[in-house]
């Protein structure tokens, strides 16, 4: 069974630039996305500071946002990446299992990944996404380069918004 300890707050620099993003495209009327939580029952609690210590994670959690732009229905998750080769096993079979049936339901399903070697996001499309996944599943490398990922994809700091990603995001609905 899968536990929290303080380790998992590791990504939390990226998920909070991105939930003032979402703030700043919600009070300009862009978009409405929404954290989704992560159900964990706690363990161990510090009495004197009231924080959990040791949780369990009650069922497996599907993406970190959902919501919509403009009327389309979008999920991502935010990764973040110290070097410049991102283990595809960061990517559950859970969450390409969601992403794909979201798709499905014509919805858009992508992830934001930091790179914090180059200091640079990247939006992923799922159909990127799904080539790394399938790659790895068929015996391929389990892993993908910096170099592999579109930079085209390339999310800017721009407007007020951390983390920019509509504008990639038009890019890839251009493209579906």
């Amino acid at each position: 069974m899968a536990t929290w300890n303080t380790r998992g707050l590791r990504g939390s620099t990226l998920e909070d630039m991105v939930n003032h993003t979402n703030d700043f495209y919600r009070s300009r009327g862009l978009a409405l996305i929404q954290k989704v939580p992560t159900p964990i029952k706690p363990i161990n609690i510090d009495k004197s500071t009231r924080h959990i210590t040791l949780a369990y994670f009650e069922q497996k959690s599907t993406v970190d946002y959902i919501g919509v732009v403009q009327g389309i229905p979008v999920c991502f998750d935010a990764k973040e990446c110290a070097s410049l080769t991102f283990p595809i096993a960061n990517i559950h079979e859970h969450q390409v299992q969601f992403m794909e049936e979201f798709e499905k339901q014509q919805g858009v399903a992508f992830i934001l990944l930091y790179f914090s070697k180059k200091d640079e996001t990247y939006l992923l499309p799922f159909s990127h996404i799904k080539i790394f996944w399938e790659r790895a599943k068929n015996g391929g490398r389990k892993s993908f380069t910096y170099e592999e990922v579109d930079k085209d994809y390339k999310v800017e700091l721009k407007h007020g918004a951390y983390v920019h990603y509509l504008e990639p995001m038009q890019k890839y609905l251009l493209e579906l």
